[in-house]
């Protein structure tokens, strides 16, 4: 019969201590582990970009033909030489004008809105087994080339944060009354 107090004792008192825990767990801003972040932690943090003006695009700047040396060096080897591709990763280029069909070929080409949107998601998924590693100006160059191999801009492009937002992807979304219209855009950046 003592022999059973003790891990009763013990029991309560782990009970009382987590208890303690809880409570001050749930008092605003604290959580009770790590430390706070500093404010240059954060803004290392910060590196969305805004789609459709390019907000929070940083400086930078890359060329078609820094794009294709990077493109061959990081992409190719996932999305296909050109990118159409290869095994289960996906098609980059291609898919015009195929949003309407039964099957349609969700690319870079037929169903991004935004150039910006583009650089954003190189930069914080790719390459998908080092997120995050490439320079602001690889980026920028991959953007550039990408966007020339669904003949949106010319070989001449050079991508920053000033020329982004300025690009007119090849589909563009605009309201009619209650229902969506998709345009295809007639001229190149």
């Amino acid at each position: 019969m003592f022999s059973s107090r003790k891990p009763a004792l013990l029991l309560c008192a782990g009970m009382i201590a987590a208890g303690g825990t809880l409570a001050r767990a749930a008092e605003p801003g604290f959580y009770d582990y790590g430390d706070q972040p500093t404010p240059a932690q954060i803004t290392g943090w910060d590196i969305d970009v805004r789609g459709d003006d390019g907000v929070g695009l940083p400086p930078g700047k890359g060329t078609v033909q820094r794009g294709s040396e990077v493109y061959a060096e990081q992409c190719a080897a996932c999305h296909g030489i050109f990118g159409e591709g290869e095994g289960r990763f996906p098609k980059l280029v291609g898919g015009a004008g195929t949003l309407m069909d039964d099957r349609p070929e969700l690319t870079v080409g037929s169903y991004w809105p935004f150039a910006p949107t583009l650089w954003d998601y190189i930069n914080r998924a790719m390459p998908m087994a080092a997120p995050h590693t490439l320079s602001a100006d690889d980026v920028y160059a991959l953007t550039a080339y990408i966007l020339h191999l669904n003949d949106v801009v010319s070989n001449e492009f050079v991508a920053d944060r000033d020329s982004l937002p300025k690009v007119k992807m090849p589909i563009v979304t605009i309201s009619s009354g209650s229902t969506q219209d998709l345009i295809p855009w007639p001229s190149r950046a």
